[in-house]
Order: structure tokens, then C-alpha cells, then sequence
């Protein structure tokens, strides 16, 4: 369970928010990875989940990414400015694999778009070409969706619906949060105008993602004019706040997940805040600040490492990456 939103409509800067809803710690580590990368869309810890035909690529591009369970990015933006974050949505289904195409697991779809797309529309043109291959990690499946968006501000939001891909393109999908799929979001959307909000508008204050999806609406455009960058970053990390679960919603009971962290992605600038729940720091850092010559190795921060407080560009270090 997560949430996803975007700015795209002040003149400051291109910035979206997600939130990570998950039943247990997904092992994050902030990752930046250069160019000239080798993977293997089909190796999951040595083991080829996708069979014949897995889709093997060079990045092209240099990526600043959250990881998952050490499998791949599953939130982050590469250096062209492109973002990309997968979040859970049970009825996904990728439909039988096509061994025509070169086969793609669940886990590496957001690291691929960001290694080798510097738009939207590119990222979009991409997914004609491979197979998205279903896969479990700690007995989860990746039923992910995903959701992109450029420093231009567009969007697009990818599905896979009974075996086919749906795609929602245009720089007005801007929300997004799991269950039920984009379609029947959006329409559940429509039934409330949400555009021009008062403070006696009826707001939905569950936790589940249809009350999300309306909230995250709500507070998106309640956003006022920023003054500038710092204002622009504070006021998307407020919504994420407001669409987060907080700690004592059990699964069990609510059918959703505790948020683990809240990131946001300034595409303009070119910097990543990180916000993890049981912390009472954020942290950020700048893209641009980071030594990625082509060719070489990973760096990584652990935002477990509680010493973790601000600008964390400096602390990077070699990390064993598997992905």
C-alpha cells in the first residue's frame, strides 16, 4: 500500500511525493548507481525467474534510488530528471509470459525505466518491447503498478489489467494509490470535485487507498504558492503526511499497511528528501553531489543509520549491490 502525488503546476519546480506502506521493513538503502551498468532483468539472486529470452541492458543513465528487499530501485529519479515509483496493486496481472519478448521481473521494472529513459513518453515507448515477469521476494508478490513523471511535468501511470497493459499518459494523472485499478479510481474520483476544496467539504479519513486517493486529492490542491524551493518541498511532504497510516493500524484489522517512509523527489533541482517514520530526521540528497563516473560502483547510505540527519550527499560509501 503506498500513495503517490505530483506538483506540476507551480513555477518552482517539478516535485513529486510517495509513501512506502508495507507490513514489514522493506530493507531500504538509498542507492545511486552510475551509467554503463550491466543487468539482467531476469537474475533474482542468481536464480533466472523469466526463462528463456531475459532482457540484459547497459544503463544509459545515472540513478538515485530507494531499493526493495535489495531486488532493485522502487522509488527515484535518474539524471535526466526522470522519476519512477512502483507501489503495490493486488489485481495486477502481467498475463502469461511471452517468450518473444525479452522478460522483464517485477523487481527491476522501476531500475529499468530509470537506467534507460529520459522522459515519460520514452519510458511509455519502452514497454512495448519487454515482458514484465511476475516475482516474490519474502513471500510478496510484485503485483506493482507504476507511476512516472519527468522534470516537464508529465505523467504516466502503467498497469497491467487481465493480462494487458493499460497506460494513463498526460500530465493530469497526478495521484495514485492502490486497489482498485487507475480506471475505477479515477471514476471514483469524478463523483467528487475535489478541485475547488472549503473547509466544509466533506473529506474521506480512512486509511484504506480509495480514502487516500480522495485526501491526496483534496490536499493537493489546498497547496498555496511558494515562496521558494524549501516551501515547494515542505508543502508536498505535508500531503504525503496526511495520506500516510500510522503506526496501530494493523493489517489484520484494516486490511492496510503502517507506512515506513515518505520521500520526495525534487526533479527541478535534482534532490531526493527521505523521511523515514521512526526517525525524527529527514534527509535529502543532491544529485549533483554525488561522484558517479561512468562504469563505476554503486554508493549507498542506510537511512537505519539513526546518526542520519540532513544533507547526506558526503556520506555515501561502497555498498555490496546486487541488483
Amino acid at each position: 500500500m503506498c500513495t503517490r502525488i505530483l506538483w506540476n503546476t507551480n513555477d518552482l519546480a517539478t516535485l513529486s511525493g510517495r509513501s512506502m506502506d508495507w507490513p514489514e521493513s522493506t530493507d531500504p538503502l538509498i542507492v545511486a548507481s552510475p551509467s554503463g551498468r550491466s543487468r539482467n532483468g531476469g537474475d533474482l539472486a542468481g536464480t533466472n525467474v523469466v526463462g528463456d529470452n531475459p532482457l540484459r541492458w547497459i544503463s544509459r543513465y545515472a540513478t538515485l534510488v530507494t531499493s526493495v528487499y535489495g531486488l532493485g530501485g522502487i522509488d527515484g529519479f535518474n539524471e535526466k530528471g526522470l522519476a519512477a515509483h512502483g507501489l503495490y496493486l493486488q489485481s495486477t496481472d502481467f498475463g502469461p509470459r511471452d517468450t518473444s519478448k525479452p522478460g522483464l521481473h517485477g523487481g527491476l521494472w522501476v531500475q529499468y525505466l530509470l537506467d534507460q529513459a529520459a522522459t515519460v513518453a520514452e519510458a511509455v515507448a519502452l514497454m512495448a518491447d519487454v515482458d514484465v515477469v511476475m516475482v516474490s521476494a519474502r513471500g510478496h508478490q510484485a503485483t506493482l503498478h507504476v507511476a512516472l513523471e519527468d522534470s516537464s511535468g508529465d505523467s504516466a501511470i502503467i498497469e497491467f489489467v487481465d493480462g494487458k497493459q493499460v497506460v494513463h499518459h498526460g500530465r493530469e494523472f497526478t495521484l495514485m494509490t492502490n486497489d482498485p485499478t487507475y480506471d475505477e479510481q479515477l471514476e471514483l474520483l469524478s463523483k467528487q470535485d475535489f478541485s475547488q476544496p472549503d473547509r466544509n467539504m466533506p473529506l474521506p479519513g480512512n486509511v484504506n487507498p480509495v480514502d487516500r486517493f480522495q485526501r491526496a486529492a483534496y490536499y493537493s490542491a489546498l497547496l498555496p504558492t511558494p515562496e521558494n524551493e524549501r516551501q515547494a518541498v515542505a508543502a508536498v511532504m505535508a500531503v504525503m503526511r496526511n495520506v500516510s497510516v500510522p503506526f496501530g493500524a494493523p493489517y489484520g484489522e484494516f486490511g492496510v499497511y503502517n507506512t515506513e517512509y515518505r520521500t520526495v523527489s525534487d526533479l527541478t533541482n535534482r534532490v531526493y528528501y527521505f523521511e523515514l517514520t521512526t526517525s525524527p530526521n529527514t534527509i535529502w540528497v543532491e544529485f549533483d553531489g554525488l561522484n558517479l563516473a561512468p562504469g563505476g560502483d554503486p554508493v549507498a547510505v542506510d537511512p537505519y543509520d539513526w546518526t542520519m540527519i540532513g544533507d547526506v550527499t558526503t556520506r555515501f560509501s561502497a555498498a555490496h549491490v546486487t541488483f
